[in-house]
């Protein structure tokens, strides 16, 4: 689970993102800090505490820059991912923010279906980097930058979502053994139907095997791993 601070002033903006991440699966919630001091203080926690890895930052926070807090972060040499959720749309402000390690910025208003494809992403993101272990290829490293900025839509079949795709392939990268769509259904929160077909598109790509699954009555199931 990606334990996450909402750091944001507004409380019923606080409270309705709270409630977009309870809606996703790989996350938790660790806390909501409405100003800049009671993040440093929440992300500063000891570790037996739980920790923090990922923030949900909003740039205009009472008692300071949001960018202050994530240089603030950054020099403190805490293992934290940050993610940009702000009205903020300046130029200056953008480029600063890719520049101290943000690794997203989202901004308002948007919906929950922006917000989930733009976790997922980031959770996928993270599979990627713990998949890849101690060393990574220089395949590992572009579908970890594929997973933070998915590629058009209009470069997969219709009906297909780079960000979902991302999950998929994390989640398939990451079985020890060959798995299902049954199986790919139930741990990413998806319809069996939606699974077989991203696992079908991965295989079609020739990017997963395919092989039949016997055993049960009926029709073959089939199970997909992924071509390392």
């Amino acid at each position: 689970m990606i334990r996450t601070l909402v750091v944001e002033d507004d409380p019923l903006t606080a409270e309705a993102h709270a409630e977009y991440l309870g809606r996703l699966e790989g996350f938790e919630l660790a806390g909501i800090a409405r100003t800049a001091a009671a993040a440093q203080a929440a992300i500063r926690a000891p570790e037996d505490h739980g920790g923090i890895d990922l923030v949900l930052l909003d740039m205009n926070l009472p008692d300071g820059h949001g960018l202050e807090l994530a240089r603030r972060i950054r020099s403190s040499g805490i293992a934290v991912d940050i993610i940009a959720i702000t009205a903020v749309r300046e130029t200056d402000v953008v480029r600063t923010a890719i520049n101290v390690g943000i690794v997203q910025y989202l901004i308002k208003p948007f919906s929950f279906a922006v917000f989930r494809d733009r976790l997922q992403s980031y959770l996928a993101y993270r599979r990627q980097l713990e998949f890849s272990g101690s060393s990574t290829t220089q395949a590992d490293i572009d579908g970890m930058l594929a997973s933070l900025r998915p590629s058009a839509p209009a470069s997969l079949p219709k009906g297909l979502a780079a960000s979902t795709l991302a999950v998929v392939i994390g989640y398939l990268k990451e079985a020890q053994v060959p798995v299902s769509a049954v199986q790919a259904a139930a741990a990413l929160d998806l319809s069996r139907v939606t699974a077989r077909r991203y696992l079908e598109h991965l295989a079609d790509e020739q990017r997963a095997t395919r092989t039949p699954r016997y055993g049960a009555p009926g029709r073959p199931e089939f199970e997909y791993r992924w071509v390392s």
